[in-house]
């Protein structure tokens, strides 16, 4: 099927938050092999002088609960085409969720019954914007800022449970101050295109 004929992109926000709602679970160490499967997976379908490919999102972050959806970070040079890259992408089988000039997200595992058990999140970005890195980081590196992160969330998964942009937008500050602590912490970390 391709992407103009698959039914998801023909239905409305409200329903796609209903067949999809927001549900957090114990940390999965099947995560990160899933991680590490897809990642091989898609390093072969891209060119691979143009990317690094890193785990984030709190299924990177052993300890916390999440959602069941592992969230890769796709960094590209600034030359690189994202038509190019998203091409290969949804050739590969993702489904693209939303795009403006220098972002593009895609999904895989999204059904029309609900979600598959592996489900990804792939995030396209031009080399540089990746904040995320260094709140992965930050929660790694410190379990009691990590616990913090899970009692939000927790906080917010009722009753947000079918409206992911409020269960975003209500984690945003808290996100925000924990990247800007690490972005000290680590800095220059994330300067070359070494893979984390």
């Amino acid at each position: 099927m391709n992407q103009e004929e698959n039914p998801l992109l023909k239905m409305s926000l409200q329903e796609l938050w209903q067949l999809f709602p927001i549900n957090l679970t114990q940390h999965n160490p099947l995560w990160k092999e899933w991680y590490e499967e897809e990642r091989s997976f898609l390093l072969k379908q891209l060119p691979s002088n143009e990317v690094r490919l890193s785990h984030i999102g709190s299924t990177a972050v052993e300890g916390i609960q999440a959602k069941p959806i592992v969230d890769m970070l796709l960094e590209v040079k600034k030359d690189s085409s994202f038509q190019k890259l998203k091409e290969l992408i949804l050739q590969s089988g993702y489904l693209c969720m939303n795009e403006t000039n220098d972002r593009i997200s895609f999904n895989k595992g999204y059904t029309i019954n609900g979600f598959a058990e592996r489900v990804f999140h792939l995030h396209l970005r031009y080399e540089g914007d990746n904040d995320e890195l260094y709140f992965r980081d930050e929660l790694q590196a410190h379990p009691s800022v990590a616990k913090d992160y899970e009692t939000l969330k927790l906080s917010l998964w009722k009753p947000f449970e079918h409206d992911r942009d409020a269960y975003t937008a209500h984690k945003t500050e808290f996100v925000k101050q924990y990247t800007l602590i690490a972005k000290e912490e680590f800095k220059g970390r994330y300067e070359n295109n070494r893979p984390y």
